[in-house]
């Protein structure tokens, strides 16, 4: 039976590696079964070699390098179609574009399959079942995924190294390594159990399980170390501040009028329940105030002064007109009771398609828009700047950005709190907001620096240095969280990529002089 399926050429190339590659979803956010990829890269790795030394003579009509590239794209089918299929909830709210969701959700899982495909291909000729083909296939993959995440615009969503989000203690590492060389490290521990293909020794393949769980055992060991020791070393921050997330569960809706959005307003100050006596930093979600700008708020800035005290500060997003540059950009403000801008950011990291149109001039000439309100495309922040206001230095991070490492390795080293505001009503009822949000843990651990969350739809939380998620409003949940957040200032935070390139040459090394030496 087991023959049969492996010598019948649909099932090897398109159906068995398009489940693979469906099933890695239960993997992350919010199923966090991660020892499905114990399963998938193993099976994954062999079926590879598989179709490698087999193609010559079962599948005859096509070339093994052809039928290598159909496999990666089936299997990186599946991985993105079941992985990230939410995406095509976006389109439903404009009915000028829910034409297009047939399209997307075929072409966009399509294109970025390329990245496992054209890895394949090239790696593969070179796999055979030992222990260097398998720094040589972990190598592969995790350079596709850094290369996914650098060009264009990035896209490093579902690191294989993010299926380990729910394990606080083992990801501690992502502090020294970043997160690249984590990933690679986790693609290696994943396709580890392909040893039970290789032909060793019943005592090697045992020792080599054996290896794999102490080096969990280490990680599990350090990181349960760096969180008691971070417990000790916050009861001794003198400086900080209080901070109220506010998560008002907004439906997401177009074309609001003034009573709208004064409702929202009503709504927003309900919930954040200001006491004046207490100094505290508000932090409101982004697309709250949907379609308006800064500006056309204004009109509204005596609910301010009615409800806030001089010692508050509210903070959220808005889009923001620069007439220098005639546009508009998608912003983060903090504002005082006169609803005058204390501190403003702009996003740099915008949603191709979402918040701008690629190729517009061309597009727009057919129809095509931005998913947002409005025609034209938001203007790209061209800096980033922390904001500092006395002690509290911010690193801001709107929406989508909070997936990029880059912008944490960039961020001042002086920052003691990172801000994520996010709109994941886009999302609809999907696993859109809990993928996003595992997203946060990883950075906060990066940064070694709190990080409060405000999504409106989406997980608020207050996320501590370490990762641990301190208190957390959940989907579709009203209300606000608050704490005094302890202002710690730290010097160990993860500033490039250089473990993840060092890992990745010396794989790379061993590999070519091992079989250099097995050629000999």
């Amino acid at each position: 039976m087991f023959e049969k399926i492996l010598s019948n050429r649909f099932y090897i190339l398109y159906l068995i590696p398009f489940l693979l590659g469906g099933v890695t979803v239960f993997s992350f956010q919010p199923f966090n079964l991660s020892f499905i990829n114990f399963f998938v890269l193993p099976i994954l790795f062999y079926l590879i070699i598989y179709i490698k030394k087999k193609s010559k003579s079962i599948y005859r009509k096509k070339p093994f390098k052809k039928n290598l590239f159909i496999f990666g794209t089936t299997f990186g089918f599946g991985f993105y179609l079941c992985g990230i299929h939410w995406i095509m909830n976006s389109l439903t709210f404009d009915e000028s574009f829910r034409i297009l969701i047939p399209f997307g959700l075929i072409l966009i899982p399509l294109f970025l399959s390329l990245f496992f495909s054209i890895t394949i291909l090239i790696i593969g000729p070179f796999l055979n079942l030992n222990f260097i083909s398998i720094l040589l296939f972990s190598s592969g993959l995790s350079l596709s995924d850094y290369i996914r995440a650098k060009i264009l615009t990035g896209f490093p969503w579902n690191l294989w190294a993010y299926s380990f989000s729910w394990a606080t203690e083992i990801i501690q590492i992502l502090n020294k390594t970043g997160l690249f060389a984590f990933n690679l490290i986790s693609i290696t521990l994943f396709v580890m159990p392909a040893i039970l293909f290789f032909k060793l020794k019943v005592t090697q393949k045992i020792f080599s399980f054996f290896l794999i769980a102490i080096i969990f055992l280490t990680f599990y060991i350090y990181g349960n170390h760096a969180i008691n020791k971070n417990e000790i070393d916050l009861k001794i921050v003198e400086s900080k501040v209080n901070v109220k997330v506010i998560s008002p569960n907004f439906n997401l809706e177009y074309g609001l009028n003034d009573l709208e959005i004064k409702s929202r307003l009503k709504k927003l100050i309900k919930i954040s329940e200001p006491e004046k006596k207490i100094e505290t930093l508000f932090v409101w979600p982004e697309g709250i105030f949907s379609g308006y700008r800064y500006e056309d708020l204004l009109y509204f800035k005596e609910m301010f002064s009615q409800n806030f005290g001089d010692n508050h500060l509210i903070l959220f997003g808005v889009n923001k007109l620069d007439k220098k540059n005639n546009g508009i950009y998608n912003s983060l403000i903090i504002v005082n009771k006169k609803f005058e801008i204390v501190k403003e950011y702009n996003k740099q990291k915008l949603v191709p398609f979402g918040e701008f149109l690629p190729l517009e001039k061309f597009l727009s000439k057919i129809g095509l828009k931005k998913i947002t309100e409005g025609y034209g495309s938001f203007l790209s922040g061209k800096d980033q700047k922390n904001l500092i206001i006395n002690d509290i230095n911010i690193l801001p991070l709107i929406c989508y950005e909070v997936i990029f490492t880059e912008l944490i390795q960039r961020s001042n080293k002086d920052t003691n709190l990172i801000i994520n505001i996010s709109e994941d009503g886009w999302f609809g009822n999907s696993i859109g907001p809990y993928q996003h949000f595992s997203k946060s843990i990883f950075r906060a651990i990066e940064q070694n620096s709190f990080l409060i969350r405000s999504a409106n739809k989406g997980i608020s939380a207050i996320i501590n240095n370490k990762g641990q998620i301190i208190k957390e409003l959940n989907v579709k949940e009203a209300g606000n969280i608050e704490m005094e957040i302890p202002l710690k200032i730290s010097k160990k935070k993860n500033k490039n990529d250089l473990i993840f390139f060092i890992l990745l040459f010396t794989y790379v090394f061993i590999f070519y002089f091992t079989k250099k030496n097995y050629g000999k």
